[in-house]
């Protein structure tokens, strides 16, 4: 019955504040469905309030974006379903910033099976070396790509990259701009 670990979990999670919401809806209908003995609507319903939760999540994840600088604008990135799809699921939050002419683009990538397992290569200074220039901001470690992008594990689950444009003294002011310490304990 592995398809009630997520409905155990959602419903733990509204267990503090009442929330007249889908989240809650779903998950009502999920106990009504599973306690009349119809498992597939009940599994469906929970998956989707899950789903609901995640994109919560995702929201909080964007809380983390920096500001932009002066002479800079700001644009969410609207559609991170996919985006978490191809690292692989779990939680992704990103904005591009212009100033008019170079664009930077911060990407949050965390608790996906991919980012996880891409903490071996962080975690092994030489062969962070072999992918670009290495930077510490604090204690996080980032790489500079060739091409400029910056790369950042924070806390071995969270992936933050930075590319667009701008020149890597632009990108590099973007990511010093991130709250990297509070952002590890998200």
């Amino acid at each position: 019955m592995s398809y009630l670990r997520p409905l155990a979990a959602a419903i733990a999670l509204l267990a503090g504040p009442a929330w007249a919401d889908d989240v809650e809806d779903s998950l009502t209908a999920a106990l009504e469905a599973y306690r009349a003995g119809d498992y597939v609507t009940a599994k469906d319903e929970a998956e989707f309030a899950v789903t609901l939760l995640g994109q919560m999540k995702a929201q909080d994840l964007g809380g983390f974006l920096p500001a932009p600088p002066e002479g800079w604008t700001r644009e969410e990135d609207g559609d991170q379903a996919t985006a978490s799809q191809m690292f692989g699921g779990g939680l992704v939050s990103a904005a591009t910033y212009t100033d008019g002419t170079d664009d930077v683009t911060v990407t949050f990538a965390a608790d996906s099976p991919m980012v996880t397992a891409m903490s071996a290569m962080f975690g092994n200074a030489a062969a962070m070396g072999a992918m670009g220039k290495v930077m510490r901001v604090g204690k996080h470690r980032a790489i500079v790509t060739p091409d400029g992008e910056i790369q950042s594990l924070i806390d071995r689950r969270i992936l933050v990259s930075i590319s667009g444009s701008a020149p890597a003294e632009t990108k590099q002011v973007f990511f010093e701009a991130i709250d990297l310490d509070a952002l590890a304990e998200f």
